[in-house]
């Protein structure tokens, strides 16, 4: 089953997201923010669509909070 954060069009600028940033990725943390940019070009990733929060954090979204 594919899941919601792991497709581009689910993923809109200005939602609310928790991501996974690169140097959270062997624990799992999670880091709430709101969307700036879409950074995955292709429509599916695995390990869910790279974007860049607001304040200029980076990381693949793990469970889209709010559209």
């Amino acid at each position: 089953m594919i899941k919601a954060h792991t497709l581009r069009v689910y993923i809109k600028v200005g939602a609310t997201v928790d991501i996974v940033l690169k140097n959270d990725q062997p624990t799992g943390t999670l880091t709430r923010g709101t969307v700036e940019k879409i950074l995955t070009s292709k429509r599916y990733h695995p390990h869910g669509i790279k974007v860049m929060l607001e304040d200029g954090k980076v990381g693949r979204v793990q469970h889209i909070a709010e559209a």
